[in-house]
């Protein structure tokens, strides 16, 4: 239960059976039914972010600290040392270790130009973090806590550098993390003034497991053992915890004694759940957080300038919705072209020389996605066609060939 969204693809044509043309037209609406897009989109490794200094570190976990906990980091320039942020990510559909590094990348910008520095580890068994993912079932209170034990030791790790501020430490967290986040707040943790729990939970769905009932037992059990303020964010569309769910959680936590505001938001494009991994999710979250972010004494002004990521040009070459214009592409093609044009921003679409092509959807860039997604079937370089609203083709030459 994480972020951001899909990829299309396509063969060249003289390479591309009945069958697989068929299972390639599919294959978007397919994944648009299933609740683990972000493991399609983050399948393409993104390079490291120099805007936020991205970097990749093993933090120490587990008992005697033999276990090692893949985790990203993003700082502002210099020394610091700097309030922190600790994320704590989700889990998507499917086994953990299949699962490849999150970096939440437009919530750590925001963060990093407020002079926070941001750290995300990997839990134990995700991604290439050590260890065995820990399953207990419907037993939402063990599985909670069980993934907060990571937690608490990259929290430790955090407070023992020179660049972290262990005085000013807020925890956070998304789905999956953000019910671990509020098990970690249970906690004695000096330093850490708030939780933000965006859309936090966990749906088992197996035989026999009232699970909505197993998740307001085990947030009531966060409410009476934590006394660290909170902010839970909440969409009305949310595909996992609907209002009524989240609104029940929510008071079997506040009923219990816990500290909390619950911000309950309208739907947000097709899943509220992917609020946090969309670009247009920060005009929604941020607000209410940086008023809650306020209250508890944490920095909200912005003192760091980062630019937005860059995007190619509007070449004009030709009108969006103009789908004989599309070069290169076959019927199949075009077929798919349509189907991007009707896909939420951002938005990329590529294509090669070669008749292949592909397109991504939401979530972090996008553009680099839709590019290796079509290089992986083309032997001819793949360029971008179109970026959210706008053409972005150069015309004739590009990519090896004329139009």
């Amino acid at each position: 239960m994480a972020l951001p969204r899909l990829l299309g693809f396509s063969l060249p044509p003289d390479q591309e059976s009945a069958i697989a043309r068929v299972a390639r037209l599919l294959l978007p609406s397919l994944l648009l039914g299933s609740l683990c897009l972000p493991a399609q989109a983050q399948r393409v490794p993104l390079p490291l972010d120099a805007r936020l200094n991205e970097q990749v570190i093993m933090v120490p976990a587990g008992a005697g600290m033999h276990e090692i906990l893949q985790t990203t980091v993003f700082r502002p320039p210099g020394p610091g040392p700097f309030p922190l942020l600790l994320m704590n990510h989700g889990k998507q559909a499917g086994p953990a270790r299949q699962q490849q590094r999150e970096r939440f990348i437009y919530m750590a910008t925001e963060f990093v130009r407020r002079g926070y520095a941001v750290m995300l580890p990997m839990r134990t068994g995700f991604a290439q973090s050590t260890g065995a993912y820990r399953d207990f079932g419907c037993d939402m209170l063990a599985n909670a806590q069980g993934q907060a034990r990571d937690m608490l030791d990259a929290l430790a790790y955090a407070r023992r550098q020179s660049w972290v501020d262990p005085e000013r430490i807020v925890v956070a967290g998304q789905s999956y993390g953000g019910m671990a986040a509020l098990a970690l707040a249970t906690r004695a943790l000096s330093g850490v003034r708030g939780v933000l729990n965006f859309a936090g939970g966990l749906r088992v769905d197996m035989p026999g497991c009232d699970w909505p009932s197993a998740l307001a037992k085990a947030f009531a059990t966060f409410g009476a053992y934590s006394r660290i303020p909170s902010l839970w964010l909440y969409g009305a569309n949310d595909s996992y915890f609907a209002p009524a769910l989240a609104q029940r959680l929510f008071h079997s936590f506040a009923g219990s004694g816990g500290r909390g505001e619950l911000f309950a938001y309208g739907p947000f494009k097709r899943d509220a759940h992917l609020t946090l991994g969309s670009r247009d999710g920060v005009a929604v979250w941020l607000p209410p957080t940086e008023r809650f972010l306020q209250k508890i004494g944490m920095p909200v002004r912005q003192v760091y300038s980062v630019p937005d990521a860059p995007s190619p040009p509007d070449t004009h070459f030709a009108p969006q919705g103009d789908i004989a214009a599309v070069p290169y592409l076959e019927e199949q093609g075009r077929a798919a072209y349509r189907v991007f044009l009707e896909k939420n921003a951002p938005r990329a679409f590529a294509l090669s020389a070669s008749g292949a092509w592909g397109w991504a959807e939401e979530g972090e860039s996008p553009d680099v996605r839709a590019l290796a997604s079509c290089q992986r079937w083309s032997s001819l370089p793949c360029q971008l066609y179109s970026v959210d609203e706008s053409v972005v083709w150069p015309g004739a030459g590009a990519v090896g060939g004329a139009q």
